[in-house]
């Protein structure tokens, strides 16, 4: 593969299973706390939906022309890059707390504890939620997919990235059965995000007519540009504000 499918299916890897990660985290406490079939079945039919959705959204984007299309798939990656970037930028600076899948768990195992359960039957609460967590997730990784894979002319590699990442987080949480903590989701999201925004700006600038210097070969040096200019703003955002204080553990709290 070239150097410029590498970087996509690196990109649609790790932002999918970033995604991937936080949907497998709702659903499993929902599953674990409700009804397991009804947490699944929310699930299947947030997928339903999100297959659907790709089969429409897929044709009418490669349709586009070539000017049109990479405009279009510039704006939208970098809506997504730097909204990632900055919120990867502000938790690396400790200036927000960090994505603790621990955390949102023991929430969402929380408030399904206190909500009622049907006796019989689908299970409204569990299905919703799960169908909620996985359809905005996946609409994500939809959205990143099919952005990169028809600006490149290869949504088969976008989708087989996607797929990979979404199997590999499967088999990881089936494997531990419990949260993927561990998971460096903040560095991935901060990689993720910088990848994301050059993209979105080297595709954005060659729609509105511009050409870049060398054509793909530039696309390193503007991922280390950006690199650079983000881990600037951790050091400056780092020296400009206190760090948020992470919250004690019941555990501590209890303790004291």
């Amino acid at each position: 593969m070239s150097g410029a499918e590498w970087s996509l299916a690196l990109s649609v890897f790790l932002a999918c299973a970033v995604e991937a990660v936080e949907a497998y985290t709702i659903v499993l406490a929902i599953a674990r706390t409700r009804k397991a079939s009804s947490a699944l079945a929310g699930t299947g039919a947030a997928l339903a939906v999100l297959a659907v959705a790709a089969a429409a959204l897929g044709p009418a984007l490669t349709s586009l022309p070539i000017g049109v299309l990479r405009l279009v798939v510039g704006g939208l990656l970098l809506v997504f890059g730097l909204q990632w970037l900055r919120k990867a930028i502000l938790r690396a600076a400790g200036a927000k707390a960090l994505h603790d899948e621990e955390a949102i768990y023991a929430e969402q195992a929380a408030e399904a504890a206190e909500a009622p359960v049907s006796a019989e039957g689908l299970d409204r609460y569990a299905f919703a939620i799960c169908f909620k967590a996985v359809a905005l997730e996946g609409l994500e990784v939809l959205v990143i997919v099919l952005t990169f894979g028809a600006n490149q002319h290869d949504v088969g590699l976008a989708a087989i990235a996607a797929a990979a990442a979404i199997l590999a987080v499967l088999g990881l949480g089936l494997a531990v059965r419990a949260p993927l903590a561990r998971v460096p989701e903040n560095t991935m999201k901060f990689a993720v995000g910088v990848m994301l925004c050059a993209f979105g700006a080297f595709w954005g600038a060659e729609g509105a007519g511009a050409s870049w210097p060398g054509g793909e070969a530039s696309l390193p040096f503007l991922v280390a540009f950006l690199a650079l200019i983000s881990l600037a703003l951790v050091r400056y955002v780092r020296g400009a504000r206190p760090p948020v204080p992470v919250p004690a553990s019941p555990a501590s709290r209890a303790e004291a």
